[in-house]
């Protein structure tokens, strides 16, 4: 009877001691918000017991003051909110993730043709750029990769390198005295001396997912990777140092590709869309969207063009008489536009 008894009382106490051990949280915070309004997260315990202490952190960067945070300096995009909760000696990992949206709707731009000049209709554009008078391009896909200086107004190639046949060339673009050349799925560089084209070294990329645009502010690397992310690449060591995500008030789009930095803009050509997204370059807020849809429509008129394959990609910004390129893989013509906003 004695061990009955003790064994009742165990029962009961292992029960008890369950009841005061749980607890419920709920982490509070909103799924998306513009970056304009404050943002306000909490903790709270279902039945209402005592929290001793709740730590919040941003993306592993303790908050001080989590009441109507300002965000309007954040990044857009996704971020990952962590609450450590300190209870009953004990602590608790909470996490939510949310999504920083623009604080304003893009501005939608139309286009004038300035000029129209002749393009190698053999070259799959992948990266274009102007320097010092002349186009530089990349092309891609495999056994047909290389990099070439062009004459604008004849189209003539007048330099070109092959790249091995093994690789599918991507972006490209003129740092100082070297091309930078970005390759598809093989996660690697290379890194050309500008006069000669001759390859002076190679570098790895290994946190973004992939090779797609690429070009300069001046003191880093721009890079996308086919996805809405756009990288910064220290230029001395080649390692990403950071990146943006493209968003607009409303929602993220993906598959950025052809790059070009343009009076302290990021413009960067969605693949398969007629478009081309101006960013901001501190935070990704798609700020303009430059609707191209006529001048494929333009292209067509003296060629076919492969559907979804054969589509705009190609920018080069002339900053010193303030000229804007644009072409597309396999296009016979490359234009001079002047952009304006639409009615």
């Amino acid at each position: 009877m004695l061990n009955k008894f003790y064994l009742l009382l165990l029962i009961s106490m292992l029960v008890l001691t369950s009841c005061e051990d749980k607890y419920s949280f709920t982490f509070d915070s909103p799924k998306k918000i513009s970056v304009n309004q404050p943002l306000t997260i909490a903790v709270s315990e279902k039945n209402n017991k005592k929290i001793d202490k709740i730590t919040y952190y941003l993306d592993g960067k303790r908050l001080e003051n989590h009441a109507k945070m300002d965000i309007s300096n954040q990044r857009l995009g996704k971020h990952v909110l962590k609450a450590v909760v300190a209870y009953n000696s004990k602590t608790k990992n909470l996490t939510n993730t949310i999504i920083f949206l623009a604080s304003k709707e893009p501005v939608v731009y139309t286009y004038k043709v300035i000029n129209t000049y002749p393009h190698d209709s053999g070259a799959y554009t992948q990266g274009l750029e102007f320097h010092e008078g002349f186009l530089y391009e990349s092309t891609g896909r495999k056994g047909q990769s290389s990099l070439r200086k062009v004459d604008l107004e004849t189209g003539k190639v007048l330099q070109k390198v092959d790249v091995n046949s093994k690789y599918f060339a991507e972006g490209m673009t003129i740092y100082k005295d070297k091309i930078y050349q970005l390759t598809w799925q093989s996660k690697l560089g290379f890194v050309y001396d500008l006069k000669d084209f001759k390859q002076r070294n190679t570098f790895h990329y290994n946190q973004s997912k992939e090779g797609w645009g690429l070009t300069h502010d001046g003191t880093k690397l721009i890079k996308t990777d086919g996805t809405e992310k756009v990288w910064f690449l220290n230029p001395d060591t080649l390692e990403e140092i950071g990146y943006i995500e493209a968003y607009t008030n409303k929602q993220r789009v993906k598959d950025l590709n052809e790059l070009e930095y343009v009076e302290g803009k990021i413009y960067a050509n969605v693949w398969q869309k007629n478009i081309i997204l101006i960013l901001n370059h501190n935070n990704g807020a798609i700020e303009g969207i430059i609707d191209l849809s006529n001048l494929e429509k333009e292209v067509k008129k003296s060629q076919r063009l492969e559907p979804n394959d054969d589509v705009l990609n190609g920018i080069a910004y002339d900053d010193k008489t303030k000229r804007l390129f644009v072409t597309g893989k396999h296009w016979n013509s490359l234009f001079e536009i002047k952009i304006f906003k639409r009615d």
